[in-house]
């Protein structure tokens, strides 16, 4: 910490010596031209002979990430946004003034650049720089290996550090950012219309799962971050837009993990006249699609293993998953008693008084999502612990109704949509007695959305994706916290 404050000590003397210098040491009159990728591009084939005659200049504005000094000349790297580009520094093309203002110049500062391109004597593409100026002076100094940055806690705590010196973690988010874009387009392309729905919500629904909670002063009341844009995206279909689509930000006040950000991004869509099994096939079609565009196949790493997303995916109902994976008969599944204490022989910690279809998601937590890895549509769950779901027409103590799970995790989950109004209110009122009972992600009763089904939704299925767990597949991530760009940390010690 000492040698910290020293350096910034020293850094800070710089800037009263540019001041007093007449340098503006956080000036922002430099005007930018190219980026180091523009530069390169335009110029990759370009060899020694050719580029002796190039009269082209360019102008570029980015971060001195190391250097190499020879007395009057000095070799940088300089990394703007698009990449790093070496430039050359020599005291007789830039002036005996401007030379010596580039010697206090540190690794970290962002300084312009005005320069023609051509090769150095190893034939790597470079900048002569004709003017060179201090744009930004940085006072705390990047670390001393900064290719080396690791430590995970400074990592997330401190992004902007980690994607100034990784460049691997600035390609992840760029990915992302395509991921995004692909999935909207993809939406687009069969004709789906992109909405915005509130994020303040007067009644949490959509999800079972406790709400943050917040207070409008004007209004006085509470009002709670949505965990889900679900029943205001039906309020839609209700009105009359028969396929809609929100790219969103959920907020849900559970534990953090490698899988779980209180803040997460989802897209969920709904398509009238349709069903969950229609949209299993959509599913595969839009992530394959994206899978292909962003990671050249179906076939990707995923850690020390690979994940196949060649059409057609693995489909098992919830009991026969349980049977295949936790050794059981299908009897023992349709019994109160044995389920019960099958469930205790897996070691469950088990209220006596737990519901038949919660026992069963319990069961199906502990002995097959850790064992999915390869892509899988899990269907027929319990009407139990599906209150938005339409019930099956032939066993109405399951739901039409998909999870999908890829590497041990769920990724996706979907429904045929419950339009009986009757039926709503009643799975609601059931959810306010296991509320009342300490269930506190119990769903609440939304009056206004009752009233809604009231007026008509069509036959209609609906679905949500975790983007950010689609992006940790996607790019090979092991944790979620991977891929946020700033994610929820405990405070700082």
């Amino acid at each position: 910490m000492e040698e910290l404050n020293e350096l910034l000590q020293q850094r800070r003397a710089k800037i009263e010596a540019y001041q007093q210098a007449g340098v503006n040491p956080f000036a922002n009159d430099f005007k930018v031209t190219s980026s180091s990728a523009q530069v390169v591009e335009q110029h990759a084939a370009d060899d020694k002979e050719k580029l002796e005659d190039c009269e082209l200049s360019y102008s570029i504005g980015g971060r001195i990430m190391a250097r190499r000094d020879f007395g009057k000349a000095a070799f940088l790297q300089v990394q703007d946004g698009a990449g790093q580009l070496q430039v050359y520094v020599a005291k007789n093309q830039v002036g005996d003034e401007a030379f010596e203002q580039f010697k206090k110049f540190d690794i970290g500062d962002i300084v312009g650049i005005c320069g023609v391109p051509f090769r150095t004597k190893t034939d790597e593409l470079s900048l002569r720089a004709k003017k060179i100026r201090i744009l930004t002076k940085s006072l705390l100094p990047l670390p001393e290996k900064w290719h080396g940055l690791t430590d995970v806690e400074t990592r997330y705590r401190q992004r902007y550090l980690d994607l100034v010196v990784n460049p691997d973690v600035r390609e992840l988010f760029r990915k992302r950012s395509r991921i995004v874009s692909l999935l909207r387009e993809f939406m687009l392309d069969n004709d789906y219309l992109e909405v915005e729905t509130p994020m303040m919500h007067p009644i949490a629904g959509g999800a079972t799962a406790k709400p943050f909670v917040t207070h409008h002063n004007t209004l006085k009341m509470d009002l709670f971050l949505r965990i889900a844009p679900e029943l205001y995206l039906k309020r839609l279909v209700v009105g009359g837009f028969d396929r809609v689509f929100e790219i969103n930000r959920n907020f849900r006040n559970e534990g953090i993990s490698i899988q779980h950000n209180p803040e997460f991004t989802m897209m969920e869509f709904y398509r009238a006249y349709a069903t969950y099994q229609d949209l299993m096939n959509f599913t595969e079609e839009m992530i394959c699609h994206v899978a292909d565009k962003v990671c050249g196949g179906l076939v990707i790493p995923y850690g020390e293993k690979e994940v196949d997303l060649t059409p057609p995916w693995d489909r098992l109902t919830l009991k026969e998953s349980i049977v295949k994976y936790g050794k059981v008969e299908m009897a023992v599944l349709a019994d109160p008693e044995q389920l019960f204490n099958y469930a205790k022989s897996l070691g469950l910690e088990l209220d006596a008084g737990i519901g038949h279809g919660k026992l069963l998601a319990e069961i199906f937590d502990e002995v097959v999502e850790p064992n999915l890895w390869q892509p899988t549509f899990i269907t027929e769950y319990p009407t139990e612990i599906s209150p938005l779901s339409r019930k099956n027409d032939e066993n109405p103590d399951v739901v039409d109704r998909f999870e999908l799970f890829m590497v041990g995790r769920e990724l996706a989950n979907a429904f045929s949509e419950l339009n009986d109004p009757i039926d709503q209110k009643q799975r609601f009122v059931k959810q306010l007695e296991e509320k009342a009972a300490g269930d506190e992600e119990a769903h609440a009763m939304d009056e206004d959305y009752i009233r809604a089904l009231e007026y008509g939704l069509p036959p209609t299925a609906g679905e949500g994706i975790g983007i950010d767990r689609l992006v940790m597949l996607l790019t090979n991530s092991a944790s979620i916290r991977d891929v946020i760009l700033f994610p929820q940390l405990r405070p700082e010690v």
